[in-house]
């Protein structure tokens, strides 16, 4: 260990952007300042580097806030390859394209919003005619006119796409993925409202989500990649199934995790970077960060400083 490095204070001018704020975060350092710069960094090598197959992993819950943008211009600029979410991305991403969510706050008194038909999800606030009712007016006339086209098995890619391309709007990140040709996997695609949308419509119909179509190509993604590298936002499955797959290649060659969540009760939401080096789903020489914190606040700073180093040409 040598003391090479100096830590400096930030400096401040008029007008000064976010990609020069972050750039003087690495030189600040402390504390997770520090990792938010290294990150950036590692986004711009990973987007750079030539054949490099750039997942983009995240949970529902971001998606009711305005972080849904975020992840929209990343498949609308073609930031990433693929996409692996929760139900609750398709949720909200539906609701939010015809129906509007509301600023609460972390204490209410939710037994009135009960009664109000307001569900709290954090310090955002869903009416019921902005979630379930809208969810299943759209995925129902979805559902039939699919059925009535011979569409009897989907896979969840298959499902988002037609999702995207037929009931969501440009404010959507579905719409865009679909667009794009962005493949978006959900293998948890019945915990959700538009999984319990998908049961309904079997009760009175023989029509079947094929997850292991999904998994076939997810397989071909990673067999026949020359690099992969992700962004993996939050926990849960589908944080586990890009490792997952990940795996059969040796691992990611890019990782930056962003998440609150810890390590010491041995979740894997909360397993860090180094502990997927021991399974072999992130390689040993892999460039890799963990930025502890909430995404819906480091993003914002990451995503437009990383838009504006794209910008310029590679140093």
């Amino acid at each position: 260990m040598t003391l090479k490095y100096l830590v400096e204070d930030y400096s401040f001018y008029e007008g000064m952007p976010v990609d020069v704020l972050v750039s003087q975060m690495e030189k600040a350092w402390g504390f997770t300042a520090g990792k938010l710069a290294v990150g950036v960094g590692i986004l711009e090598r990973m987007i750079r580097t030539r054949d490099c197959v750039k997942f983009l992993s995240f949970t529902g819950n971001l998606v009711a806030t305005g972080t849904r943008g975020i992840f929209k211009e990343l498949a609308k600029r073609k930031l990433v390859d693929v996409i692996v979410t929760t139900c609750g991305t398709l949720d909200h991403d539906i609701a939010r394209c015809w129906k509007n969510y509301y600023k609460g706050s972390f204490v209410m008194n939710d037994a009135e919003l009960r009664k109000k038909g307001v569900n709290r999800l954090g310090n955002v606030l869903v009416p019921n005619e902005s979630y379930g009712v809208v969810i299943e007016e759209k995925m129902q006339k979805l559902l039939q006119s699919l059925w009535k086209e011979g569409s009897k098995e989907l896979s969840s890619s298959q499902l988002c796409h037609e999702i995207g391309r037929r009931i969501c709007n440009e404010s959507s990140i579905l719409y865009w993925a679909a667009k794009n040709n962005i493949p978006v996997y959900v293998p948890g695609v019945t915990d959700g409202a538009v999984g319990y949308q998908l049961w309904l419509f079997s009760q009175d119909h023989n029509f079947k989500i094929n997850l292991l179509k999904d998994s076939g190509e997810l397989s071909d993604i990673v067999y026949t990649a020359k690099k992969t590298g992700a962004l993996i936002v939050g926990g849960g499955i589908s944080k586990h199934h890009t490792l997952w797959w990940n795996q059969f290649r040796e691992g990611l060659d890019y990782a930056v995790y962003i998440s609150t969540a810890d390590e010491w009760d041995g979740s894997l939401s909360g397993a860090r970077p180094r502990e997927a080096v021991s399974w072999g789903k992130i390689s040993a020489k892999a460039k890799r960060i963990m930025i502890e914190g909430d995404a819906s606040l480091i993003l914002p700073i990451m995503i437009s400083a990383l838009i504006s180093r794209l910008k310029k040409s590679p140093t």
